[in-house]
């Protein structure tokens, strides 16, 4: 099997995603990804044309995300109508199972060239149906109950004994690195600047950083999952927590200690990675940052939804031979804090080399795009400090998780 290479990668600036507060939220999520895209072309130098698909994430899929986004960013950044996009929803893991995508078309033999990454506008979503992750399904909704993934994250705490300030002093933690990497620039190399349509500067900074958190500025915010465990939504038979109960009779009471400070950010952004076979890259004398070791997926229960990201990395490890002690880094998605947590307490993974420039608390978590930025910066990290490999995780709506293994070139 040949191999996948990494030449490089970009992401943009992730805008808060408020509608009218974030500095990204009024311009159209295609607009955004083909900036990156132009910007990934313009900083590697390749011909567009080369390029036999761009693969994107995007967890929404509809509205203003709708109708192919990769296919019609592609168009909107000039690029030669012979270069194609196809979209994928893996929820969260979106962006990272995009990149996956292309490593796969590489590595088969089948394509050269390909981009993959993601987007998400989270100041544009249409309505949630109230229906969530069932959509109007009640054959699924019996056997398979599934909740709003905070009430989730709750459960994780709850089960795996974490307090609030086990997960309050997490999320500082985060903010704490993600601070030190933004003052010493850290991500500036690979940051594309977004532009407003006169041209003039939209946003070339993470703007949902909160530094300067900490335990005594998150201890008043109040849980943000209670009430909604408890309430009785239409088109429901029964509240969320009842459905808790159903999966996990012996969890009497969620301890509902997740807020907006210890939960992934709602952010707006793009990421996009340029992945090649070895040939392509020498005969175009493109310099390979590293190489995709292995990709995976794995599957776990979908009522607590979050807790796949350990599998899906173990599954990883097994199939390239390796164990955790061959990976220097790890990239853990942010989603919430116990997530983190139960990462490492189930891998047996010291904090230190996990999420070490900080990570979605702090930084913001838009869902397509979130993977490639991951992958991203795992990339940077890895020749930042000198070490060879990292291995990137991400958990997903469904009860699922994606794991991918590089190797510093």
């Amino acid at each position: 099997m040949r191999e996948a290479w990494i030449i490089d990668h970009v992401r943009s600036p992730r805008g808060r995603g408020k509608p009218g507060v974030g500095s990204l939220s009024h311009l159209h999520p295609q607009r955004c990804l083909a900036q990156v895209l132009n910007g990934l072309q313009e900083r590697v130098g390749f011909d567009p044309a080369d390029i036999e698909d761009v693969v994107a994430g995007c967890g929404a899929g509809s509205g203003d995300h709708a109708h192919d986004i990769a296919r019609m960013s592609v168009l909107d950044a000039g690029w030669p109508l012979s270069v194609t996009g196809v979209t994928l929803h893996r929820f969260c893991g979106s962006g990272q199972q995009a990149v996956s995508f292309a490593a796969m078309g590489v590595m088969s033999g089948q394509q050269e060239a390909v981009v993959g990454g993601g987007v998400e506008f989270m100041s544009r979503y249409a309505p949630v149906h109230a229906n969530g992750f069932h959509a109007n399904n009640e054959h699924l909704r019996q056997r398979h109950p599934q909740v709003p993934q905070g009430i989730s994250a709750d459960l994780i705490s709850t089960l795996e004994g974490f307090s609030r300030d086990d997960v309050d002093a997490y999320a500082v933690e985060s903010q704490t690195r993600a601070a030190r990497s933004i003052e010493e620039g850290r991500f500036k190399p690979s940051l594309v600047p977004i532009h407003n349509e006169d041209g003039s500067l939209a946003l070339d900074r993470d703007e949902h950083p909160r530094p300067g958190t900490t335990l005594e500025s998150l201890k008043d915010l109040k849980p943000s999952f209670a009430a909604m465990a408890g309430a009785q939504f239409d088109g429901f038979d029964r509240p969320f927590k009842d459905m808790v109960r159903e999966v996990y009779p012996d969890v009497a009471e969620i301890d509902h200690m997740h807020h907006a400070g210890n939960s992934s950010g709602v952010v707006d952004g793009a990421s996009a990675v340029l992945v090649t076979s070895p040939d392509y890259a020498k005969a175009h004398g493109l310099k390979p940052k590293a190489r995709i070791r292995m990709t995976a997926t794995a599957g776990t229960e979908p009522l607590i939804m979050l807790t796949a990201p350990a599998p899906a990395a173990q599954r990883c490890l097994d199939k390239a031979g390796m164990t955790t002690g061959d990976i220097d880094l790890f990239e853990i998605n942010e989603a919430f804090a116990s997530v983190v947590l139960k990462f490492m307490k189930e891998m047996e993974v010291d904090h230190d080399v996990v999420n070490v420039d900080g990570g979605a608390i702090a930084l913001g978590h838009p869902i397509g795009a979130t993977g490639g930025m991951l992958i991203g910066t795992a990339v940077e990290q890895l020749h930042r400090l000198d070490k060879e490999t990292a291995l990137v995780a991400m958990c997903t709506g469904g009860g699922m998780g994606t794991a991918t293994i590089l190797e510093r070139m």
